[in-house]
């Protein structure tokens, strides 16, 4: 069936527009297909959305593993706060924006030591993740005559419920144990590093609004608990972020007024308790999912037994997610629509597939659409965050495609 919702973009002539450029002639420029395109437009306005529903005391920064591209990252450099990097390879796109060092923190259970040196020589926030971490950190330190900063990710005693991925509470490779933290604290003190604040991620594409404010209640009263063994006052609680996006029918967007209006008390009472903290949200697939795009064309219709299928140039070796991430039990479609006609008035159910050997490079399956012919442009949507750094590019060796800011 088609999905219900409203198409995110304008449609002139029966043509979809991203950025105001009709889909048609922004594959002509791009000069070949499938391509990813972005919408600057639309990341600028989901930033002062949300800006407007937060306190403005709030920190907001953008989880680039989220979508590493750098004219995106770029771009967001104007509407942030900060970045959150998992990696070298982000940190050094993060580090040739316009934002300072100083608000670059960086995250992950492996980093190595390479990794490790040069977020340290940069003046980036190292979120801890264990013992041994701190240990290299100290170490690095002293070898480059610097002191690092660097904050405790805690793996807290509690989840974020009703979130797709739960990130804390129980056993996780992710952060110190909360009952552990207060010897690793210790350790900070003991080793004389720059301690600013604790880093909380307890699960991401969370789409209740009450499960979120019930986490972000509990890491307000870890980090109190844990306040009176920090070697320095705390200044920065990174509460991660958790705000998801609807994909699939039946699914409603995330209300954030009521988060917003929750967190207004709770930075009151971190202020009444910690004076110089502020509270960070890190977030990634909240801010640039819905402005993103992948388009493909489509290069072949048959019909195999009484059904129609699509074969388009593009499919899962570039949008893993949009595919069902190499077999769900249950495969559920991105939404879809045919870019360059949008809307018909005769229509068809077809299965759309892509150029890979392999049944599990579908598109979308079973989906109702405008009547497509080769040539045509299949677009999914919701493709802004976790597409093409998150698939498997390297898969039966097709090129890359692009990658567009429009």
């Amino acid at each position: 069936m088609t999905d219900p919702r409203p198409l995110p973009f304008p449609v002139v002539d029966n043509c979809m527009q991203i950025g105001g450029i009709s889909l048609v002639r922004l594959a002509q420029r791009v000069g070949r297909t499938p391509f990813y395109a972005y919408d600057r437009t639309m990341l600028t306005r989901r930033v002062l959305e949300l800006r407007d529903t937060l306190p403005r005391c709030i920190r907001l920064h953008y989880a680039v593993k989220a979508n590493p591209m750098p004219a995106l990252v770029q771009h967001m450099a104007g509407l942030v706060d900060g970045f959150d990097v998992s990696s070298a390879g982000e940190l050094k796109v993060a580090l040739d924006t316009v934002l300072p060092a100083h608000a670059v923190s960086f995250s992950g259970p492996g980093k190595g030591e390479d990794a490790l040196s040069r977020a340290v020589a940069a003046g980036a926030l190292l979120n801890i993740e264990s013992p041994r971490e701190l240990e290299r950190v100290a170490r690095i330190g002293d070898r480059l005559g610097l002191r690092p900063r660097v904050a405790l990710r805690i793996n807290p005693d509690f989840e974020l419920k009703s979130s797709g991925m739960r990130m804390g509470g129980g056993a996780k490779p992710f952060g110190v144990d909360a009952e552990q933290a207060p010897a690793v604290l210790r350790e900070i003190g003991r080793l004389g590093l720059d301690f600013e604040g604790l880093h909380v991620f307890s699960g991401s594409q969370c789409l209740n609004a009450e499960a979120i404010m019930e986490a972000q209640a509990h890491t307000l009263a870890l980090a109190m608990r844990l306040s009176g063994h920090m070697p320095q006052p705390l200044r920065l609680l990174n509460m991660g972020g958790g705000f998801g996006v609807p994909y699939f029918p039946g699914e409603s967007a995330l209300d954030a007024a009521p988060i917003g209006e929750h967190l207004a008390a709770l930075a009151d009472r971190l202020a009444a308790h910690a004076p110089e903290a502020s509270i960070a949200l890190e977030l990634g697939r909240f801010l640039v999912s819905e402005a993103g795009i992948y388009v493909a064309r489509i290069t072949d219709r048959k019909v195999s037994r009484g059904r129609t299928f699509l074969i388009a140039d593009g499919g899962m070796h570039h949008h893993l997610a949009a595919s069902g991430n190499l077999g769900q039990v249950i495969r559920k479609n991105y939404p879809v629509v045919i870019g360059n006609h949008v809307r018909a008035t005769e229509t068809e159910t077809v299965t759309i597939s892509g150029p890979l050997c392999t049944p599990l490079d579908i598109i979308a399956d079973n989906v109702t659409l405008p009547r497509t012919d080769v040539g045509d442009l299949v677009v999914v949507l919701q493709s802004g965050a976790y597409g093409l750094s998150a698939s498997p590019t390297g898969f039966l060796g097709h090129p890359l495609p692009e990658e567009v800011l429009v």
